[in-house]
């Protein structure tokens, strides 16, 4: 499954030691951009954790994701975990936007018999 949306903000990453031994998650929020966004928490774990380290707040990603949801002592509890993330356009500042060339006044030169409309017909 696939979620696109603006990461918003990460969670610290959890360590820890199991029986297969050790173990690191990093959780983080996304809103979607849908008419009524939603925000999700979504599970990073082992060395995808990494992939969440050159995503910074505020830019767009597409997530794809497994959801699984599991029975423990009669509640149901439900897991979203990434298994891979990506950016897809990156939240600028407007000293980061590009700068544009400066207007050509003589591109369209003015027509014989013409007025001086700005118009090239």
């Amino acid at each position: 499954m696939e979620i696109q949306g603006k990461l918003i903000k990460k969670l610290d990453q959890q360590t820890g030691q199991g029986k297969n031994g050790a173990w690191v998650k990093q959780e983080f929020i996304i809103e979607t951009q849908e008419q009524y966004p939603r925000k999700v928490c979504i599970s990073l774990w082992g060395d995808k954790v990494k992939d969440l380290e050159t995503i910074q707040l505020g830019d767009s990603v597409k997530v794809l994701v497994n959801i699984e949801s599991r029975e423990f002592n009669g509640r149901w509890y439900t897991d979203v975990r990434a298994w891979r993330i990506e950016p897809m356009s990156k939240g600028i500042t407007p000293e980061q936007a590009p700068e544009l060339p400066p207007f050509n006044d003589n591109l369209y030169p003015p027509m014989e018999g013409g007025t001086d409309d700005g118009l090239p017909f």
